[in-house]
């Protein structure tokens, strides 16, 4: 009898909880299409009010996840009794409201709505700064999103660093006292290979793109590599927009953005490469996870590590240009018409310091992020503050890359992250790129035809393995599991370091 009754109970809470669950997506979605409207389609004098409306919808979404029926159910449902009976994709869904219940029930509504309300705006002050080199203009703004992110974090709860409670935000479980010495060891070998290109390497022809590129003629040819390389544009699109991004609306409506420039090709083709590895991701969750807080990706770096692999591990790598080499000279004759294929793979592999992080070439990027995480954690520790953040940046990318920006639009302006609230982000580009190198070590033993694949454009086998191992569990393991699960071990910094070693010595001929 006991057993029935409690059957029953934890029926009745399932169902109650799948009802939340759902409508939590969906206004999440609709919350997804505004801020994909607000940076893309909508014009400006109506975006302030655009913003407290989103900021609303954001808070009512808060409301229902730190509600009291939302804690009822979990504690219902996470009872040990109760959880063991549950299947492992209801478990996952109840652990990952759960965490965020946990961290997130103690923040008042009011606060939260402010903040939302707040981030909202403040991507409109930041492009603004950006477009005018105003920093002052953004500045109070982003004091107010820092003090936030503070007050966050305390609420949150941490065992050794603040910064701690927000990396977890966007990679869960990942700490300080963790992801330190994974950096320094990927510092310290980037450096050296970085000293040895400059002062062994042989050069590339870098300047074949100093030429205009008919920004049209660019639209054509990124619609074009789309559908191969994997991205399915009936559930999908491509639009422009300041800083590229992917935003999904649901698992049918994918869209993907980004930047086009005449004097820098490179910009829009390898973003666009990069935001379908975002959307390729979204698009093969298991249709069974829609509707649900599993339908997104495991983790902002497991994110990454699709968009980085498929920029970087494949998209600029030999076998990718012998494919698509020839049909971008049939867009760009005269400006590609005495560039060979080794001289254009070797530029498009151009290793040179510089001053946007979106721009840079695969063994620097890494460099940018560590200065991005070395000011967030000072920020949120409270060694600095949001206005001393010009010349913070300034020395930083003179100490990590020997150059200095002219102006704060090439320099703290920007990236678009804080604006939104991101703090705690960035770390998990390079983490997609640790997580990105040991997933490429792992398919190649399991598909030894991996570079034949590519560079016959066969890129729905390379697809099809992705979505075997990665896409299609979406959020159902966290991201250690799906790592080991995927790779047989944890995060490991070597495999990164091999890659960029071993590519790098072959492009610069070392």
């Amino acid at each position: 009898m006991k057993q029935k009754m409690i059957n029953a109970t934890v029926q009745k809470a399932l169902e109650q909880f799948k009802a939340i669950d759902e409508k939590i997506t969906h206004y999440s979605s609709i919350i997804g299409l505004v801020d994909w409207d607000q940076k893309v389609m909508a014009p400006k004098k109506g975006r302030s009010v655009f913003a407290k409306a989103t900021g609303t919808l954001r808070t009512e979404v808060f409301k229902l996840s730190v509600s009291q029926e939302m804690g009822n159910l979990l504690e219902t449902l996470s009872s040990p009794e109760n959880f063991e009976i549950l299947d492992g994709v209801t478990k996952a869904k109840v652990r990952e409201y759960k965490e965020y219940y946990q961290k997130s029930k103690s923040i008042p509504a009011n606060l939260f709505q402010e903040y939302s309300i707040l981030t909202a705006q403040a991507n409109d002050a930041w492009e603004e700064a950006r477009e005018n080199n105003d920093f002052a203009h953004y500045l109070p703004a982003l004091e107010k999103i820092v003090d936030f992110k503070r007050k966050f974090a305390e609420i949150y709860g941490y065992e050794d660093h603040p910064y701690d409670a927000l990396l977890d935000e966007f990679e869960p479980g990942l700490t300080v006292k963790r992801l330190d010495p994974l950096f320094a060891k990927l510092r310290e070998s980037s450096v050296k290979l970085l000293e040895r290109i400059q002062q062994y390497g042989k050069p590339t022809q870098v300047e074949v793109f100093d030429q205009s590129f008919e920004i049209e003629k660019q639209k054509e040819f990124n619609r074009f590599i789309l559908p191969i390389i994997g991205f399915d544009m009936e559930a999908g699109r491509l639009d422009e927009t300041v800083h590229p991004f992917a935003q999904t609306v649901n698992i049918g409506d994918v869209r993907l953005t980004t930047r086009y420039l005449e004097k820098n090709v490179r910009s829009a083709l390898f973003g666009t490469i990069h935001e379908a590895g975002h959307g390729i991701y979204e698009q093969h969750v298991n249709p069974e996870y829609e509707e649900s807080v599993l339908q997104r990706g495991a983790s902002f770096g497991i994110h990454e590590s699709q968009s980085r692999f498929l920029e970087n591990m494949v998209g600029r790598s030999m076998e990718f240009w012998k494919f698509f080499f020839p049909k971008l000279q049939e867009y760009f004759p005269k400006q590609l018409e005495n560039v060979s294929i080794e001289e254009f793979y070797r530029a498009v592999n151009t290793v040179e310091p510089s001053f946007i992080r979106v721009e840079a070439d695969e063994l620097t990027y890494n460099l940018h992020i560590m200065l991005r995480y070395e000011i967030e954690k000072a920020l949120i520790g409270g060694e600095i503050e949001a206005k001393d953040l010009p010349v913070i940046w300034n020395q930083k990318m003179q100490d990590y890359l020997g150059i200095t920006p002219s102006n704060d639009t090439v320099g703290v302006l920007q990236d678009v992250h804080w604006s939104f609230g991101g703090i705690g982000y960035f770390p998990s580009y390079s983490l997609g790129n640790l997580y990105a190198a040991q997933i490429l070590r792992t398919i190649q033993k399991d598909l030894p035809d991996f570079s034949h694949h590519i560079e016959s454009g066969r890129f729905d086998l390379i697809q099809e393995w992705l979505k075997e191992n990665i896409h299609q569990y979406g959020k159902l393991y966290t991201p250690n599991e799906l790592i080991v699960r995927v790779t047989g071990e944890e995060l490991n910094a070597d495999y990164l370091a091999e890659y960029l070693e071993k590519k790098y010595a072959r492009v610069y001929e070392l």
